[in-house]
């Protein structure tokens, strides 16, 4: 029979390990737990965790710019858990890295977007154009498929490397032709009418997997407690984000300091998620073998330590 784990006894049995110290300095000092957030839509749930965090506990949370800075800072013990894509969970595991997959961050929030009244309307009409695309990204491996699947190759359009936070920018002054983007920049090139859809990449076996919660091996090792207490607020956190639209919008426009009218319109090509099972197990291992044949690695993740499914497996839906 699977384990069922409820809040109070996660934080009941976080034990000594967790609160040996005394009760007034613990009142004084709570115990910070750093967690790393992209700047992205994906990413919005860690701002909700603190509805969730039992008392003597704090959770801090650290923005970067790319999914490759998140998963290195979660590798060096800069953070204790961290948001990135699974590419670049991907490439630390494959480099030996000692990063584990626990659970899921979100599906979907990627998108090809290409300038308004353009005659680009579809995947072949990239061709020779200028395209934004971010090196090392899911994104960027999605793409490529795309166009396999199109009998086309990245030989056949003008990659020019932009990071996710300035595709929109680049695309209204002209820079590129396109974009292979993240949420939410493909919500403000639709809803400021900048841009237009060329088409949501999710047609491939890799599905819509996108971003995931990993932490270092030691964390897992060291402190199981942990892992469990804030997988439950993880859980919590992303299922309250799902069922509270206005504030997950009012929330993300603040955070990420867009216009609701954008965050509005990425919401639906958003879905936040904290499951990881057999499905996104497999499609991550189809990953892993397209970045094989891409060489953007040297060789296959061992999935028997890069992904850890207990903890997830554990938690009972709300």
């Amino acid at each position: 029979m699977r384990t069922v784990i409820r809040r109070r006894d996660v934080i009941v049995g976080l034990g000594a390990s967790l609160l040996a110290a005394p009760a007034v300095v613990r009142a004084q000092t709570p115990t910070v737990i750093r967690v790393g957030a992209l700047k992205l839509i994906h990413s919005i749930a860690p701002y909700f965790y603190e509805r969730f965090v039992p008392a003597g506990f704090k959770v801090e949370v650290l923005p970067f710019e790319t999914p490759t800075e998140c998963k290195t800072a979660v590798v060096t013990r800069s953070v204790d858990f961290g948001n990135f894509g699974i590419a670049a969970g991907e490439l630390g595991a494959a480099a030996g890295e000692p990063i584990v997959l626990i659970a899921s961050t979100c599906n979907r929030g990627m998108a090809i977007i290409a300038k308004k009244d353009s005659p680009i309307h579809a995947l072949k009409d990239l061709k020779g154009k200028r395209v934004a695309v971010f090196p090392g990204t899911t994104q960027e491996v999605f793409f490529l498929e795309r166009l396999r699947m199109e009998s086309m190759s990245i030989k056949d359009v003008e990659p020019v490397r932009v990071s996710f936070s300035e595709m929109h920018i680049a695309l209204a002054r002209g820079d590129v032709d396109a974009y292979v983007g993240a949420e939410p920049a493909p919500g403000v090139s639709l809803s400021t009418g900048i841009g237009q859809l060329v088409e949501y990449p999710y047609s491939t076996a890799m599905g819509s997997l996108n971003m995931v919660f990993g932490t270092h091996r030691d964390v897992i090792t060291s402190k199981p407690d942990l892992v469990r207490m804030m997988l439950s607020i993880h859980q919590q956190a992303t299922d309250y984000a799902t069922r509270n639209k206005d504030e997950l919008i009012a929330l993300a426009s603040a955070k990420l300091g867009q216009k609701k009218e954008a965050i509005e319109a990425s919401i639906p090509n958003v879905e936040l998620t904290w499951r990881f099972g057999p499905t996104q197990i497999e499609q991550a291992k189809v990953y892993a073998e397209h970045m094989l044949a891409l060489k953007q690695i040297k060789r296959l993740p061992d999935f028997n330590t890069f992904i850890d499914t207990s903890f997830v497996d554990a938690l009972r839906p709300l």
